[in-house]
């Protein structure tokens, strides 16, 4: 299999940041993730990544400060130090334009083991994140951002395939989407009284690692996403995910208790849930549907039985609003 340039120098560059220059006989590094998004490479106990080409430097620089603070650890997996460059004037890498970090590897979740899925653990690290202070400023989480790409990927892939076989799916989703409130698309600052909580922005079990490996205590990765907003934001997919049947209720319900056992801010500490995070649950539905049907419509295929389940639900979603809205003009 052919690499690309881009590959192979953070392939170099995690070996560099594993050991000192020698002669060795390790592994060839190995591709974690090639995405628009970032890629990322394994060279034994050290990860090369290059972040977004689109990455807002300072932000960026605030959210990778954060990641390194002695405030977040034992919460988030620290960076590494890149090493220096070869002229010597210092440790600041990019390649082709993209901003490139080094961090320890850590064990991610299974898979394949479902039941064994730390639920429990990443309520409690996220509940420590959301009471933590921020230890310097920090921009808006991106969350919502994310949510609003989700969207416009999703209506670029119906410009590009306007018959494919997912198309259908477009309108339930779009439906779904209006109804949420301005803040939740990305488009008006969230309520004040929300806003201030420090928040992962993306939270899923592909966020969590073992560190040190193997056995070491499950931390949060990847915060090209954090900064300040509305924690129900963080608890919003496992919400969704409950909501549209992906997610066991006795799974949900052992992730929020123990949430709440923790102190976490994001929800009142007993009875119902969901005035918090019904927006935040809609929103994140309507992103992991309008990725489902944007991929769906790239490979000229229908939804598979879990994209259909997300869509279902947005058509749920959207009949609900109408059904409110109707209500509240009669």
């Amino acid at each position: 299999m052919t690499t690309s340039p881009a590959v192979r120098a953070l392939g170099d560059l995690a070996h560099q940041g594993a050991h000192a220059p020698a002669a060795c006989d390790c592994a060839p590094p190995g591709v974690l993730a090639d995405r628009p998004d970032g890629t990322v490479v394994r060279s034994g106990p050290v990860v090369a990544k290059a972040h977004a080409p689109d990455a807002d430097a300072p932000a960026l620089t605030a959210r990778l400060a954060l990641a390194a603070s002695p405030a977040l650890a034992g919460i988030l997996l620290p960076p590494l130090a890149v090493p220096p460059t070869p002229d010597g004037l210092g440790q600041a890498r990019t390649l082709e334009g993209r901003t490139v970090t080094l961090w320890p590897y850590g064990v991610p979740v299974d898979p394949a083991d479902p039941d064994a899925a730390p639920w429990e653990e990443t309520a409690v690290l996220l509940a420590r994140l959301h009471r933590a202070r921020p230890p310097h400023p920090l921009p808006p989480m991106r969350g919502p951002a994310k949510a609003a790409r989700a969207v416009a990927r999703m209506r670029a892939a119906r410009a590009r395939t306007p018959g494919g076989a997912a198309a259908g799916g477009i309108v339930p989703v779009l439906a779904a989407w209006r109804g949420l409130p301005g803040w939740a698309r990305d488009e008006a600052p969230a309520t004040a009284h929300r806003a201030g909580f420090l928040c992962h922005g993306d939270l899923h079990l592909g966020q969590l690692v073992r560190h040190p490996v193997p056995d070491g205590p499950w931390l949060l990765i990847d915060v090209d996403d954090a900064g300040l907003g509305d924690p129900a934001w963080d608890l919003a997919r496992p919400a969704a995910w409950y909501a549209a049947g992906l997610l066991a209720p006795e799974v949900w319900l052992r992730f929020l208790d123990a949430y709440r056992a923790e102190d976490g801010p994001a929800v009142r500490p007993d009875g119902d849930p969901w005035p918090e995070l019904d927006v935040p649950a809609r929103a994140l539905t309507v992103q992991t549907a309008a990725l489902a049907v944007a991929k769906s419509l790239a490979q000229d295929r229908s939804p598979d039985e879990v994209e259909q389940l997300m869509i279902d639900a947005c058509a749920r979603i959207a009949c609900r609003s109408a059904e409110l809205g109707a209500a509240s003009t009669s």
